[in-house]
C-alpha cells in the first residue's frame, strides 16, 4: 500500500467493511426470489461506494475526485434504501439493520468531510489544463409536421 492510495483513506477502508457487511450478514438473510432482484440492487450499491471513492483518488484534478465522492454519496444513499427495503420486508432483524445503518451514517459523516477537505486543498488546481472545460452546443432537432 501506498501512501497516496485510496486505501489509506479511512472513508475507503469504512465503506469496504460496509461492503463485506452486506455481502456477508445481509444477502444470505434475503429469500431466493430476491437473488436477482433486492440483493442484486444492494450488492451493486454497497460495492459502488468504495469504487467511486477509489476512482476519485485516481483522478488528478480535485473536482473530478469531489464529483466521484458526491456519486459515492448517491450510492451510500441507495445502499441505505435497500436496507430499508429489507427490513420493512421482514428479511432484515433490527440489530443487523442498526449496526449498517450506524456505519452508513458515519461513511456519510466522513464522506462529507473528505469533500470538504478536498475542496480546501484543491489539488491540481494550478495544474495546466486544470480550467479548461469542454461545453457542448444544444442539437437542433428538426420535426416534421406534415399530416
Amino acid at each position: 500500500m501506498t501512501e497516496q492510495s485510496f486505501e489509506t483513506l479511512k472513508v475507503w477502508q469504512k465503506s469496504h467493511q460496509l461492503m463485506l457487511d452486506v455481502h456477508h450478514k445481509l444477502i444470505p438473510l434475503l429469500p431466493k426470489e430476491e437473488k436477482y432482484g433486492l440483493a442484486d440492487q444492494v450488492r451493486r450499491s454497497s460495492k459502488s461506494v468504495g469504487a467511486n471513492i477509489a476512482e476519485g483518488t485516481g483522478r488528478f484534478y480535485f473536482m473530478d475526485n469531489v464529483r466521484f465522492c458526491y456519486m459515492a454519496r448517491g450510492s451510500l444513499d441507495e445502499t441505505l434504501n435497500h436496507l430499508l427495503v429489507s427490513k420493512d420486508l421482514g428479511f432484515c432483524e433490527n440489530e443487523l439493520y442498526e449496526n449498517l445503518r450506524a456505519q452508513i451514517e458515519e461513511i456519510r459523516r466522513l464522506l462529507n468531510g473528505y469533500i470538504t477537505w478536498l475542496k480546501t486543498k484543491k489539488i491540481g488546481a494550478n495544474e495546466p489544463g486544470a480550467t479548461l472545460a469542454v461545453h457542448e452546443l444544444p442539437a437542433e432537432y428538426l420535426i416534421d409536421q406534415t399530416d
